[in-house]
Order: C-alpha cells, then structure tokens, then sequence
C-alpha cells in the first residue's frame, strides 16, 4: 500500500479535530455512543489494528455509525444478519505475501522468494445489518425517568406522512429507501434532543425528487453539495424546533454544528442566504402537508 494512502486517511481524521468536530459524539445515549473513539472491533471481538484503524475510523466518521463492531456479509449470514439493501460497506486490509519460484543462474536450483503484498475485503458496521442477535447493538441507558412525549409534536411529524423507522443507534435519512432512520426516543438525552434530530432528518426528506427536488450536486461526503445540504438540514431543525415552541433558547450542540459548515462555506458569501432560503421551503412544504392530511381528515 503506498504511504499516501496512510496519509490521505489519517488527514481526514486530523481535519475533523482540528475543526473541533466530534463526529463520533451524537445527542443520544447508546452502549456505544459514549462520545469517545473505540477501536474498531471484528465481530468475533478481536481489535483491528494498524492502518485499518484509521479506515474504519473514517469510515464511521463519515456515516456517523456509533457501533465500533464491523463484519463481512458472510459473517453477518452466519448469525442469521442480513445487510440492508443500499449500503455500501467499507474496504479493510491485511498483509500477505506470494511465493514466487526463481531459479538461480549461478547454480540453476529453484528457490522461493517471498513477496509481501496487501490484500482487500470488505466490511459493514453492526449499524447496517438487521436481524443480529442484540448484544452486538447499542442498548440505551435506563433514564432516572421516562422521557415524555410531547404530543404536539408527534402529531405534526405524523402528518408529514413520511416512513420512520425507530431502532439502532444511528439517525439518518435514506434517499434510496426514502425511509428516515431513528433511534427510539430513550436513547436521547431529553425529548427537546430527539424531536431537533427528527426535524433534520424530516428536512433531508423534503429534499426528495418527488418533493421539492433539492440538489446541490452532492457527489461525496464533505463536498461542497454535502455541505450546503447538511447546513440546509440544521437550519431547518432549528425553523421546526422554534415553530413547535421546542427550543427557548439556541442550543450549544446545534449552534457548533451550523458554525462548522458555515465555516467550510465562508468562501460563498451568499451561501448562508441560499441555505436559509431552502431550510424555509422545507419548513413551510412540512407546515403545508398538516393543512393537506387536516383536511383530508
């Protein structure tokens, strides 16, 4: 493997430090969501280690996967685990070495020599398989009480009509499921916590073809379309979040986060402006379909 790949990923981890960006620290609760880097484990329990530490490191970075547990196709068939269709797994890497016969021209006896090389396979996070026994997903931590519901807000996401499914440890929105993943409501630190990451998932949502079609010309994690989209997402959590009379006051964990893209977007002087522009169209398409399914009803 050739040293700037080494390089290449250990930038990336570097990068998000230096930002003050702590990808792997989420606002809910999890066995594996402790806010600090865990090594990267082998379904069998055994550490990865060397350069596929900073592989899979990345790559939960990236997907904001909590669980450290990551294990190939097979082994997931093998506890009755099943990948779920759209994902894409991450590469990992071992050493290993051919041995190639040479015959020597001194004397003409054949001699091996070893030849070192690396080889690749390929592996999914326990975040992106269904079906595996529990021990190997994050159980929340049991809460001194209940966190309770708001009942207004339930009822306003319910009527967005959108499909979310609750359970694991990871909340993202799924374009090619149109599906909204999120953790149950026990896993977050208070109820405020849960509805703010449902409002951003519920934004990504809207950004749909058969919605409002919103494309930046995303092409990979961190360009400059994630970016704008992501900021698109946060702004419009904090729109539903005020309209729903959920956040008093700005919250430190949003405020940081809107910071670090608005950062990435400081070359744009009118990106602050385009994304706020989209995060209300999202806003008001959510407000439009309580109208719609009201008068349905």
């Amino acid at each position: 493997m050739k040293a700037d790949v080494y390089q290449k990923i250990t930038d990336q981890i570097v990068q998000k430090l230096e930002q003050g960006v702590r990808p792997w620290h989420q606002p809910w609760k999890a066995e594996h969501g402790t806010g600090r880097i865990s090594r990267p484990l082998r379904g069998n329990g055994i550490p990865y280690n060397g350069i596929n530490i900073l592989m899979l490191w990345s790559a939960a970075v990236a997907n904001g996967y909590t669980a450290p547990i990551w294990m190939t196709y097979k082994q997931a068939s093998t506890l009755d685990g099943k990948v779920r269709k759209g994902e894409t797994g991450t590469l990992v890497v071992y050493a290993d070495r051919i041995i190639r016969k040479e015959t020597k021209s001194e004397t003409g006896d054949e001699a091996g020599r070893a030849i070192p090389f690396m080889k690749g396979y390929t592996v999914f996070n326990v975040e992106q398989i269904g079906g595996l026994p529990s021990h190997y997903y994050g159980q929340p931590e049991q809460p001194t009480a209940p966190i309770q519901r708001t009942t207004h807000a339930d009822a306003f996401f319910a009527a967005t009509g959108a499909n979310i499914v609750h359970g694991g440890s990871r909340a993202c929105y799924v374009p090619s499921t149109d599906n909204i993943h999120m953790p149950c409501i026990d896993f977050f630190r208070d109820a405020i916590s849960y509805y703010a990451t449902l409002a951003h998932e519920c934004t990504h949502w809207t950004g749909h073809e058969s919605r409002l079609n919103r494309d930046f010309g995303r092409k990979r994690f961190g360009d400059e379309g994630y970016a704008v989209e992501e900021l698109v997402a946060e702004l419009g959590a904090a729109f539903l979040s005020a309209d729903l009379g959920l956040t008093p006051e700005v919250r430190e964990d949003h405020a940081v986060y809107i910071a670090s893209w608005i950062k990435v977007l400081k070359n744009d002087k009118r990106a602050i402006f385009t994304a706020s522009s989209h995060a209300q169209h999202a806003a008001d398409y959510l407000h439009a379909l309580q109208t719609e399914n009201s008068a349905a009803a």
